[in-house]
Formats: C-alpha cells, sequence, structure tokens
C-alpha cells in the first residue's frame, strides 16, 4: 500500500533522501609519520591484488617477512620531511578540494573526500554520504590516466560496499581525463605560471608520471598509453621557445621491469649531458604528496645536482591552485548532468 507524504503512518521511520553527493578519492596515506602506521597503511595498499599481481601464495610471505619489517622505518623518515601541521600533504590537499568544491556548488549537492587506503575509507564516507540521504552519488577517483592499480581499485571498494547495501544509491564514475581539453588547458596554464615566476629559464621540463609494472602495458592496461597521450598534448598546447620536454616513470618498486625511461634515470643522463637548468612537474598527480614532495623535490634535486646540473624546481600539482578548482569544477559538473 502506498501513503501520499502528507498522510504516512504514524510509525513511519524517518529517511532522508533526495539529495545528490561527490566523493572526490585519493589513493591514501598512513595515519602519521610513524613506523607502525606507515606499517598498517602499506599492509592494506601492498595487499591489494590489483596493485600487487603477484598470487597471495607466493607475494603474503615476502610481503609479511621481508618488507613490512624493512620498508616502513626508510618510508616513515620520508614522510617526516613532507609531514605539515595539517598532516599528510595528499591528505590535506584532498580534504581542501572538497571543501573547495562544497562553496561552488552550495546545498545542491554534497561534497566529502576519502582515501583508498587509510582513513577516511570510501565505506564510510559512502555510508555518510548515503545517511545524509544520498540517493545519487558521483565518485570521483582523482587519477586523470586510468589504471587498473588505481581508478579501478576505487571502483572496486565501491562496489563491494554496494554489495552490502539493501539500499543502494545511484553511482556514476568520473571517467578518466588525460585527454580531456579542460584538464590539458589547466596544466598548461598551472605549468605557465610557475614557470614564469621562476628565477631561471629552465632548459628541460620533465613530465614525471608513477611508474608501474611493465607487463601492465602488455596485459593490455592502457595507463602508458594514456601518460604518453597527457605529455603530446600538454607539449603542443604549451608550446615554448627553446624549452625541450621529456617523459619519464618514477617510483620503482622490486625487481621486475617498469615502464621506463626512469625519472631518476633521466636526471642523471641530463646533468651528465650538460643540462644546467631543469624542471620537473607530476602531470599525473592531482595533488603533491610524498612522491612528488620527497622523491621528486628532494630526491630529485639532489640527482641532477650530482650529475652535473646547476639550477633545479620541482613544480607543485594543482592542487587547490584556480587553474586546478576550475577544471575539478568543470568536470564534476559535466557528469551530474541530469541530477542537478
Amino acid at each position: 500500500m502506498t501513503w501520499p507524504d502528507q498522510q504516512l503512518p504514524p510509525d513511519h521511520p524517518s529517511v532522508r533522501a533526495g539529495r545528490i553527493g561527490v566523493l572526490v578519492v585519493n589513493l591514501g596515506t598512513p595515519a602519521a609519520p610513524e613506523v607502525a602506521d606507515v606499517r598498517r597503511y602499506l599492509a592494506e595498499f601492498l595487499s591489494d591484488r590489483r596493485v600487487i599481481e603477484i598470487p597471495p601464495i607466493a607475494w603474503q610471505p615476502i610481503l609479511r617477512g621481508i618488507i613490512l619489517n624493512t620498508r616502513p622505518a626508510k618510508s616513515a623518515e620520508a614522510y617526516r620531511k613532507v609531514w605539515s601541521e595539517d598532516g599528510s600533504p595528499l591528505a590535506a590537499i584532498t580534504k581542501a578540494q572538497a571543501e573547495a568544491m562544497q562553496r561552488v556548488f552550495g546545498d545542491a549537492v554534497i561534497v566529502d573526500w576519502a582515501m583508498r587506503y587509510g582513513a577516511p575509507s570510501i565505506p564510510d564516507k559512502l555510508a555518510a554520504l548515503k545517511d545524509a540521504g544520498c540517493e545519487r552519488i558521483l565518485l570521483a577517483p582523482m587519477y586523470p590516466q586510468y589504471c587498473a592499480a588505481t581508478t579501478a581499485t576505487v571502483v572496486d571498494k565501491a562496489g563491494e560496499w554496494l554489495a552490502e547495501q539493501r539500499w543502494q544509491p545511484t553511482l556514476r564514475t568520473l571517467p578518466p581525463y588525460h585527454d580531456d581539453p579542460i584538464y590539458i588547458d589547466a596544466l598548461a596554464a598551472d605549468i605557465d605560471r610557475q614557470l614564469d615566476a621562476l628565477d631561471f629559464v629552465p632548459e628541460v621540463l620533465l613530465l614525471s608520471f608513477h611508474g608501474m609494472p611493465a607487463r601492465t602495458l602488455e596485459l593490455g592496461d592502457p595507463y602508458h598509453c594514456h601518460c604518453q597521450k597527457t605529455a603530446r598534448l600538454l607539449e603542443a598546447r604549451m608550446a615554448r621557445p627553446g624549452l625541450r620536454m621529456r617523459t619519464s616513470f618514477q617510483s620503482r618498486f622490486g625487481r621486475a621491469k617498469w615502464l621506463e625511461p626512469a625519472t631518476d634515470t633521466v636526471l642523471m643522463e641530463e646533468g651528465r649531458a650538460g643540462t644546467k637548468r631543469l624542471a620537473v612537474v607530476a602531470p599525473g598527480f592531482s595533488a603533491d604528496c610524498l612522491e612528488t614532495l620527497e622523491e621528486l623535490a628532494i630526491q630529485g634535486h639532489e640527482q641532477f645536482e650530482e650529475a652535473g646540473g646547476e639550477q633545479f624546481a620541482a613544480l607543485s600539482c594543482l592542487n587547490t591552485s584556480d587553474a586546478g578548482l576550475a577544471m575539478l569544477q568543470g568536470l564534476l559538473r559535466r557528469e551530474l548532468a541530469g541530477w542537478i
């Protein structure tokens, strides 16, 4: 039997409904730059079958017996170099991005944020949006280039939560935007702004994307192609005379062959070849994090100078720059079409 809204039975439960939500998601971070927190984070991250495709029966003894007993201390030391008063840079920036989008959309949408690994978790935030009355939710993985180890894991986790819900909200997923003019224009504008603010003119701009095992390309993952297309489009869009642009891949892990050329190798090649002035940027990262602030800005600087380079700059990610927030608003508004 159906009841008009004004004639609900007296014992009818109060249910919030009719709202629209957006969940901005990034990779993850430990809760603190301490060994125990990093170990907990790495255990979750490196146990994901999308991230490590080795069968668990072979991988888990290596992870539990070796990696989680050696790597957390080194990673915690690296995190301490970039940790701020607001905590993890990745979490702080992702939160700020979500808060900026909440101000933009106002009462029309509830915008929140989550981490794929660590806290706040995707299930917890989806549950909060549902409890707030969101019957339609846009899941927004902040990865411009699609990769099974990033974008797909976000969708997987959301799917696990959905499978447990009797009343499922409708979900949309923000698609990869590696070649979207909104993204390319935002990158070009923000990189130009940062290059113009430097006290030197770089000879080389290195576009450093996060690395992946080479076998992922052989298995059909489009990530490498997406990165290369972003680089081609960005170079064409910027067209700065005298600036040579190269593409590389960072953050190698383990002994397997990874996508090449490696960022550290390119930095040393350039220094040894006589390049004196170089800037590096990470277009595949939507927010600065350990990989950009420590691996590129600190380690990369040292590697370039040791190889003979003299002037080095690590440019910021889009973060909450004017260009970055305008891009994010444009992408979200487009995917929310028909809902708002």
